[in-house]
Order: structure tokens, then C-alpha cells, then sequence
């Protein structure tokens, strides 16, 4: 296990004559649960390329110790499994600033494809877990931790429009159905144990979702009878790691004593619905079309207002310590080159 450096104030030159030596950083701690998951493989590797301009002491938890996992020394392993180890997972989280659980189960596996009630009830109690080691942390250091939650875009499943953080949720699938669960969950038990807490309910993600991650040939897209292929609000998985990160450093306070406010619920994306069949043409990956069958939705678009004004510059005369991450408009070839960079298309 890795070790966060230390500084010791005692520290002396060697004789009369000597500079003090430079201290080395302080870093401060956070913790990152199912890290070995796909969105936690993008964040792994996003951080080790900037190890050397961290201020963050990076706990990643998983179950098992991961294939080439990138070593700096910003970074600490836990290996444990959060739900029959919970005083591990205390431990864990003893001192971290805050804790971003990304663990749970995903479309497209197990839990997405036979909807097994054990599986996704998995969301809900990851999440409960989260927020009671959370709790036994501040009850030992007596600084609660900000917690996030990786929520997802399908809590709002039949709405329609513009889809907004305050709206009534209606959830179609298990895995929309089983999100809004946690989320309701979640926020309750949060408020009884005084943790901050925010809701991540994050738009697809180009490279890890099922259209250019899930390629294959013969691979079909639903057509709508407008002529469009689903639409749908996306974001780069290296930005969406940017923007996670600038997240956990201001729920941990990176910048300074007062935290910025952020909210009990926030969607994750760039500006501006995606056709997948503009993502597909963009990766130059052939697909066929089908008549969209009934109850399919042309369009889930996220209002990510509220994140981008998080991410807006403050009229301050003093610079920002660090820079926010940028939040551009959805671009098909963009989204494309971004996850060809961390190589998540499929070969052809």
C-alpha cells in the first residue's frame, strides 16, 4: 500500500550553513470506490498523467487489485469489498476530504441484462455503505467528507424536454427504476448522518457506452420517423474525469477553508444532444437502421445549466489556483478523437 508523503515540521538543515529543505506537498485525501469499473480506469489514467500537479492523495478501492494499474505517487490501493467489509471500508475512508462511489453494476452487464432484483438493489446499498463509513469517518476526524454518487441519466426515462435536476423522475428501465431507488435513498440517509452529498446523473459516455463501445459489425440503430437515430446527451470520458476531478477537489475543499456550494443533485454532459448515427459515421463504423419500435425514445437531453455555472469563471480579482475544466458543445468528431486517444473504440 502506498503512503501519502509526510512532511515533518521539526525538520532541520543538516548544519548552520544549510538551506531548509523544501517541503514536500501536502495532499489531500480522496477516495474513489470501484475504481477498477470503466469510469474509474478513464480517471486512473487521467490522474496518473498529471501526478506530478496533484494536490490529491488518490484512494482507489476495488475488489481485486487491477491489470496494469498506473503507480505515482499520488495514490493509495485498497483492495476489499465494500458491503462484507465495512470497517475496512471505514478505515479506508478515515480522513479522506470526500469519496466518489462509481461502484455498482452497469447496463450492458450482468445486472443490465437480466435485471436480476439482487443485482440492482446493489446501487442502494453501495450507496447506504458509502455514506455510513463516510459517518464513522467525520465521527473520527470530525470533518464529515463530501460524498458523490455516480447516478445516470436513465432516472429520468420518459420525461421529455429539456430534463432538469428538480423535475419528477420517471425511470423506465430496472436500471433507471433501481438508480432513482438509491438516489431517494441516498439523500435521505445523508440528511440524517449531516454529510454533504451530491448525485452525479451522468449522459453517456463516448467510448464507454453502448453504441461506440458496444460496436460490432451488423450493428442496428432505431429510426425514428423523422429520419434521426436516438439522440441523446453525451460527454468525453477524459472530461468527464476532468470534471469529476475538479468536483472531489472542491467538495474536499482543495482551494481553501470555504467550499463552494454544489448541489444535491447534478447532471454530467456537454451542451447540446448527439445522434448516435453521427457518432458511428464520425468513427467510420458501418451500422444498419431499423423502424424504432414503440416506447423507444427519440431524445433524453440533459440541462447541464447548473454545471455550467459551476464551471464558470467568478468575477474575482485573484486567478482560480486552478484552471476549471472546459464544457464545450458536443461535437461528434470530437467525442470521437477524445475516445480514440484512450483507445475505446472497437477494432473493426
Amino acid at each position: 500500500m502506498r503512503l501519502p508523503p509526510k512532511i515533518d515540521p521539526a525538520a532541520t538543515a543538516a548544519s548552520a550553513g544549510a538551506s531548509t529543505p523544501e517541503l514536500a506537498p501536502v495532499l489531500i485525501p480522496v477516495l474513489v470506490l470501484g475504481a477498477s469499473g470503466r469510469i474509474g480506469q478513464v480517471l486512473r489514467q487521467t490522474c496518473a498523467a498529471a501526478a506530478d500537479r496533484s494536490d490529491l492523495l488518490w484512494r482507489w478501492q476495488a475488489r481485486r487489485a487491477p491489470q496494469n494499474a498506473p503507480e505515482t505517487g499520488t495514490e493509495d490501493w485498497h483492495l476489499l469489498d465494500p458491503l462484507a467489509m465495512p470497517d475496512a471500508l471505514a478505515q479506508a475512508a478515515r480522513g479522506s476530504r470526500a469519496i466518489l462511489c462509481l461502484a455498482g453494476p452497469v447496463p450492458g452487464g450482468r445486472a443490465g441484462a437480466t435485471a436480476e432484483p439482487e443485482l440492482l438493489r446493489q446501487h442502494s446499498t453501495l450507496a447506504l455503505a458509502t455514506l455510513e463509513a463516510a459517518a464513522r469517518a467525520a465521527e473520527q476526524t470530525g470533518h464529515p467528507p463530501h460524498v458523490f454518487l455516480a447516478s445516470s441519466a436513465a432516472v429520468y426515462g420518459a420525461a421529455t424536454g429539456l430534463l432538469r435536476e428538480d423535475q419528477p423522475l420517471m425511470p423506465l428501465s430496472p436500471y433507471g427504476r433501481a438508480k432513482a431507488e438509491m438516489e431517494q435513498a441516498a439523500l435521505a440517509r445523508a440528511a440524517e448522518l449531516g454529510l454533504p452529498l451530491t448525485q452525479l446523473r451522468i449522459g453517456n459516455i463516448a467510448g464507454l457506452d453502448a453504441i461506440l463501445g458496444g460496436w460490432r459489425p451488423g450493428f442496428c440503430l432505431d429510426r425514428f420517423p423523422t429520419g434521426l437515430s436516438p439522440q441523446r446527451s453525451y460527454i468525453g470520458a477524459a472530461r468527464l474525469a476532468e470534471v469529476l476531478i475538479w468536483l472531489l477537489r472542491t467538495g474536499a475543499r482543495a482551494d481553501g477553508d470555504t467550499p463552494q456550494p454544489l448541489p444535491q443533485v447534478l447532471n454530467i454532459a456537454q451542451p447540446g444532444p448527439v445522434e448516435m448515427a453521427a457518432l458511428l459515421r464520425a468513427a467510420d463504423l458501418p451500422y444498419d437502421t431499423r423502424p424504432a419500435p414503440t416506447g423507444a425514445l427519440p431524445e433524453v437531453a440533459l440541462d447541464v445549466s447548473r454545471l455550467i455555472g459551476l464551471l464558470a469563471p467568478k468575477a474575482t480579482s485573484a486567478p482560480p489556483p486552478r484552471a476549471k475544466p472546459a464544457l464545450p458543445q458536443a461535437d461528434p468528431a470530437e467525442l470521437v478523437a477524445e475516445a480514440r486517444a484512450l483507445q475505446l473504440l472497437p477494432a473493426r
